[in-house]
């Protein structure tokens, strides 16, 4: 069996496309991780929306995975998930999550952190409504997290819900399933920069109100 040796010492790119000053922030958090996700958009990078969702357990041991952040204002940002899932249980228990957007190809990261609660049932059953009907069914049928014996078994619950819902021209919201917002304490910006001297600006929620701050790379 051949093998090939990859030297991850050697890999490293120089970051040179751009740079973050505190004047060219907007005036508030939301307003600038909504600037730095259109700019992602608009330069075409896949997903722009996905970022890495982190929680811990009871014990403090950590897990990540990627979502889609689906909702974004003054109050926090949004994802939707099986309120049984690892994640949520995690959730439930620690109530304090972090989340990271890479966008790689443009040298930048923003970083999320901070305390969460369940969506409320309106504005979860109006992103609900936006799902395609496939995902609807989906997040019926699938047990997430749970140990399943195969794909088999998957499908076989997929099929039953599909039979459940067959008549029905709407499929109602699970009450296993909603959303998530996290309500950041803090928002760090991350610009990659040359010999790496990156920028790295954050919004910190203090007694009043925001701050922001430089942090060093």
């Amino acid at each position: 069996m051949s093998e090939t040796n990859i030297a991850l010492p050697s890999m490293r790119v120089s970051y040179e496309q751009g740079s973050l000053t505190e004047d060219d922030l907007a005036a508030t958090w939301h307003e600038q991780l909504q600037l730095w996700l259109d700019q992602a958009t608009n330069a075409g990078l896949p997903e722009p929306n996905a970022m890495v969702l982190a929680t811990a357990d009871t014990e403090g041991r950590p897990s990540s995975r990627t979502v889609l952040a689906k909702g974004l204002d003054e109050r926090g940002l949004v994802f939707f998930t099986n309120y049984t899932s690892s994640k949520s249980h995690d959730l439930m228990a620690t109530r304090y999550a972090s989340a990271t957007f890479p966008w790689f190809a443009m040298q930048r990261q923003a970083h999320v952190r901070g305390t969460v609660e369940k969506v409320g049932p309106v504005e979860t059953a109006k992103y609900w409504e936006s799902r395609p009907r496939g995902s609807q069914m989906g997040a019926w049928a699938s047990p997430q997290s749970r140990v399943v014996t195969g794909r088999s078994t998957l499908e076989s619950a997929l099929h039953k819900i599909e039979r459940q819902f067959a008549d029905s021209e709407r499929v109602p919201v699970p009450p296993h399933w909603g959303g998530w917002r996290i309500r950041p304490e803090e928002v760090e910006f991350w610009q990659g920069r040359r010999d790496r001297m990156h920028d790295r600006l954050r919004f910190r929620l203090g007694r009043d109100g925001w701050d922001l701050q430089r942090v060093a790379p």
